[in-house]
């Protein structure tokens, strides 16, 4: 499907990285200090995606319209920063189809919603980042996702035009993304999803549902 791509893309929380229990784990903190039951954690994982948004809405139904929601945000957002190393992982798969791009002679790089503030001591401590060609945070740029801006800045970093590029991940601001930009577009069905129930509303070129999937789309 994508025979030219000379670059990889990815989204990271949910696609490259289960980042979801030290997320849920954080939030759930904030419930427990405050004299409520703990959720399991599968209650945060499908929201995981959402950040801060996603799992104050699942801990105390909140909204970022809400009055107090900047201040637990902040809460939420100290919490994450003391632990965010503590349980994430790479996906099964991930490390082996990083090898096999490597092995092929493709670059990959990472475009994520996260705030630098969380993704580049994150990547840091995991080998896995060595020899990513850029990583592009939530704030990088003017924009974040759905615009294509962190798209386009990684794609410039990377020194690949969209032709040569395709964008991965498993929420529809992802696709969103980098349909604007002008990659190929892949949805990664075994990440966190957000609310949705079709994959293919979001109309991406193609779906994956584990990360070695996506080398039969470059064979």
């Amino acid at each position: 499907m994508f025979p030219n791509v000379r670059c990889v893309l990815f989204d990271l929380d949910g696609t490259l990285i289960d980042s979801a229990p030290d997320l849920g784990l954080a939030a759930d903190e904030m419930r427990i200090a405050r004299g409520m039951p703990s959720l399991p954690l599968d209650t945060y994982r499908s929201m995981a995606g959402a950040g801060a948004r996603g799992m104050l809405g699942v801990a105390f139904g909140l909204t970022p319209q809400d009055a107090d929601y900047g201040v637990l945000r902040e809460e939420f957002l100290s919490n994450y920063e003391r632990r965010m190393t503590y349980s994430t992982r790479a996906f099964a798969g991930v490390e082996e189809l990083l090898n096999a791009l490597r092995a092929r002679g493709l670059s990959w790089g990472v475009v994520t919603n996260k705030a630098e503030r969380f993704t580049l001591p994150l990547t840091a401590t995991m080998p896995l980042f060595t020899d990513a060609v850029t990583i592009v945070s939530g704030d990088t740029t003017p924009h974040a996702k759905p615009h294509p801006a962190p798209v386009l800045e990684a794609m410039r970093r990377a020194g690949v035009q969209p032709e040569y590029c395709i964008y991965v991940g498993d929420d529809e601001r992802d696709v969103i993304a980098g349909k604007s930009a002008g990659t190929g577009t892949v949805a990664a069905g075994y990440g966190y999803l957000g609310s949705v129930g079709d994959l293919a509303a979001w109309q991406a070129d193609a779906i994956i549902n584990s990360p070695d999937e996506l080398l039969n789309l470059l064979d």
